[in-house]
């Protein structure tokens, strides 16, 4: 037991565990009662009956007198009322005196006859028999009450001791003997008696706080998984909350970029969106993080060239590698692998991202190894190493080693957090090693397959793009875009970089004003060619249905685009099942007007929900 559980394990309380214990003794021995009574009632009889016909005549009354009172004995303990399972646990040590008093007392009333038989007879054969009857029975009724050792001492001794005694009381050296042999067995039987019951006893005790510990642990993984939920549900709002007023500096501040493009502060104005930029990566890497956890990322594996993979990688990361003087090796290997090229990119992708900023000297590789039928993908560095003690939490959330200042340029600790994710999602299991100073090596373990004759085109990757830096597509919209959004701020943005970009727009803040502008006399003579919404709207308005039921209402056949800074879990998984198109707060000009562009090349309302639409896909690097 490690110190962790042991700190969350407080074993039960002793008087409490008694009476578990007991309890479960006082239930073992009445589940076979009515069986083992029976059983010794009716051996009982049988002595009687056999000891009728070898004795004096004389003594005819005195043995059927005695077997009746066996027989009356044995029928009070069968229908004497008995310990049941609803008995209170605090009864357990009531019943347990009481099914003792009863065994005692029967033995007490057998061993009269069977004395008297042994006594009366005067053949040793029959003497011989009878006692080897009498211990076979005798034994088998001890067993029976080993779980109380005050039932089985009871059960026992009298009989047992009323057999040494009679045998002693006729003398001679074949009783002597027989006398001797079973008080032996006495000892050993009782004996083995006592062992055994401490072993049952120790093995409920043993089970009891197993069970007791398992209901902690129970108890403390559900405390875990509220509190994983609570930080889920605190870091969706918190992205929410912050995404929104970032999206509107976005807007604003590329509207402003856009109106500067030849005045000197132009360069201020790209420095702030570079800014802007930085904190937007920040926040789309925690959604990555819930998208992982809604279950809104699906893995489609399929047979891939591994080399075009390393080669998209190899062009992404060499001049950040080049930027630090460090060297990036990527070796091709020639092999195809099943999996996901999307995600198995973005997970190879922060492994080289986090190798090239925890290595200050000598660089990064990364190598393909066939092993039977896998593929070993290993990514090695040069770098500070991880100390074996650190190895367990270096998937954590937000957990960065040798970082205590919290340093920007290495990220926010959550890249190998989606690494264990992605790995768990794709079945692709991940290993690390490290030693402190020498560097690190991950290798992350694929299914090898044979290769295809042709690759799917939707598995070209292509090499990822700054959308920021991307020249803006200008959407060629014949109508004004209806814009919906509760937010004052967002709504002046949108329209101003809209407008700046030569798209009218008419910004309202909720169903009802859509309504009114829809049903204007200029959306006849102008239709509206868009309608952009906000999935979260003001009093727990709903941006997704208010904008299919005005889609439905008034039969546009228009494209709908969803904005949202919404990153719950739930909320996540809602949206993507309906299949319409979503940006994610904040949203670049870029980002937004490449959208708008692709959403109206596509004609009809119904590929306007298909799924594998390009624009269906979040910023983030996630399909």
């Amino acid at each position: 037991m490690n110190d962790a559980v042991r700190s969350m394990y407080q074993p039960p309380a002793a008087a409490d565990l008694d009476h578990r214990v007991l309890r479960e003794h006082v239930a073992s021995v009445y589940a076979g009662h009515t069986a083992t009574t029976c059983a010794h009632m009716c051996f009982a009889i049988a002595i009687g009956i056999f000891g009728y016909f070898h004795i004096d005549s004389t003594h005819h009354l005195l043995m059927i007198g005695m077997v009746a009172a066996v027989v009356l004995m044995h029928m009070h303990a069968l229908f004497a009322p008995r310990w049941t399972p609803d008995v209170p646990l605090s009864e357990s040590h009531h019943w347990a005196r009481r099914y003792s008093g009863i065994v005692t007392l029967m033995s007490v009333i057998t061993a009269l006859p069977c004395a008297l038989f042994l006594v009366l007879i005067q053949s040793p054969a029959l003497s011989t028999v009878l006692i080897v009857v009498i211990m076979v029975s005798w034994t088998r009724a001890v067993r029976a009450r080993w779980p109380l050792k005050r039932a089985m001492f009871g059960c026992g001794i009298p009989m047992m001791g009323g057999l040494i005694l009679a045998l002693i009381w006729q003398g001679g050296a074949l009783n002597w003997f027989l006398a001797l042999f079973s008080f032996a067995n006495l000892i050993l039987t009782l004996r083995e008696g006592v062992m055994q019951n401490k072993r049952l006893t120790a093995s409920l005790v043993l089970q009891f706080e197993n069970e007791a510990l398992a209901a902690q642990l129970r108890e403390r993984v559900a405390a875990v998984e509220r509190a994983s939920a609570e930080k889920t549900r605190f870091l969706a709002a918190a992205s929410h909350d912050l995404r929104q007023p970032m999206h509107a500096i976005a807007l604003f501040g590329a509207a402003m970029e856009n109106a500067l493009h030849d005045h000197p502060e132009r360069t201020n104005a790209q420095r702030l969106m570079r800014a802007v930029d930085a904190l937007g990566a920040s926040l789309d890497t925690m959604l990555d993080v819930s998208h992982l956890d809604a279950g809104v990322v699906a893995s489609e594996p399929q047979a891939l060239e591994l080399d075009a993979l390393l080669l998209v990688l190899n062009q992404t990361f060499t001049p950040y590698a080049e930027q630090k003087g460090l060297q990036l090796r990527i070796r091709a290997s020639g092999v195809w692998v099943r999996s996901d090229i999307q995600l198995l990119f973005r997970l190879l992708s922060n492994l080289v991202d986090n190798a090239l900023k925890y290595t200050q000297e000598g660089g990064v590789t990364v190598v393909a190894r066939r092993r039977a039928d896998k593929v070993w993908l290993e990514v090695r560095d040069t770098g500070v190493g991880i100390a074996p003690e650190q190895l367990s939490r270096i998937f954590e959330e937000f957990y960065q080693i040798d970082n205590p200042g919290r340093d920007r340029a290495r990220g926010l600790g959550i890249g190998l957090s989606i690494v264990k994710r992605l790995s768990h999602l794709m079945s692709h299991p991940i290993e690390v090693h490290s030693r402190p100073g020498r560097g690190t090596h991950f290798r992350v373990v694929l299914p090898q397959v044979d290769a295809a004759i042709t690759a799917p085109a939707d598995l070209l990757l292509d090499e990822p793009e700054n959308p920021t830096h991307r020249s803006l597509a200008v959407p060629n919209l014949p109508g004004p875009v209806l814009l919906i959004d509760d937010e004052a701020e967002i709504r002046l943005a949108m329209a101003a970089l809209l407008r700046a970009h030569a798209v009218d727009v008419v910004a309202v803040t909720d169903e009802s004003h859509a309504v009114e502008a829809l049903t204007h006399p200029d959306a006849k003579s102008s239709p509206f060619s868009m309608l952009l919404c906000d999935y979260r709207l003001a009093d727990g308005g709903d941006g997704l249905e208010v904008g299919l039921r005005l889609l439905e209402r008034f039969q546009l056949d228009i494209p709908l685009l969803l904005i949202t800074g919404e990153t719950a879990p739930q909320q996540l998984r809602r949206a993507r099942s309906s299949g319409v198109p979503m940006l994610f707060k904040p949203v670049s000009a870029a980002a937004l007007l490449q959208a708008m562009a692709e959403l109206t090349s596509i004609t009809g309302r119904a590929r306007n929900f298909s799924p594998s639409a390009r624009y269906f896909r979040d910023p983030s690097p996630f399909p």
